[in-house]
């Protein structure tokens, strides 16, 4: 038997006229109100605010769309975010990273990344995520490849999905179809 799903959704007729706001603002933004702002509405200056964030992240920031993925799916896997996982790494394949990388990945082994600034965000992932500051090569590496902004970002991605597959897998989203 399945776990209950344990998003609390509002019905429409019953959000505060903030929560509308923010409502509106996410379906304007991205067409359909996705699963971690059905958590995140509750608190509606915190769904806003992240949706910013993840807005820019996603969109806006100085890494390629495949990086953004890769950096998702290394995240989802720390956190056993089976939701996120399943969704990002079906995107990473589509945008052209073998599927042997995430099943490295998964397993805990090293992934093999030819390109050389995917490599640095799987490396600074990698020594985020562990306890201490990490390999003075790594970070240098890191730095050289992506910049400082890049690093930043790659960063605040690790952070905002780390709240997104935390959200979803408290919540018992279920697995996309």
């Amino acid at each position: 038997m399945a776990e209950a799903v344990r998003i609390k959704d509002i019905p429409e007729s019953d959000l505060t006229p903030e929560q509308a706001q923010v409502f509106r603002d996410l379906i304007a933004g991205r067409g359909r109100l996705l699963a971690p702002y059905r958590i995140w509405i509750h608190s509606p200056k915190l769904a806003a605010a992240l949706q910013t964030i993840g807005t820019f992240l996603n969109k806006k920031s100085s890494l390629s769309e495949r990086e953004v993925e890769l950096a998702i799916c290394i995240i989802a896997n720390h956190w056993q975010g089976e939701y996120v996982w399943a969704v990002h790494t079906r995107t990473c394949v589509k945008l052209g990273i073998p599927q042997s990388v995430f099943d490295a990945i998964r397993a805990g082994r090293e992934p093999a990344l030819e390109n050389e600034r995917e490599r640095a965000v799987y490396d600074l992932a990698r020594i985020a995520m562990a306890p201490g500051g990490g390999a003075d090569e790594v970070f240098d590496r890191a730095e050289r490849l992506l910049g400082r902004n890049g690093m930043a970002e790659v960063l605040a991605l690790l952070g905002y999905y780390s709240s997104v597959a935390m959200a979803v897998k408290l919540h018992r989203v279920p697995l996309p179809a």
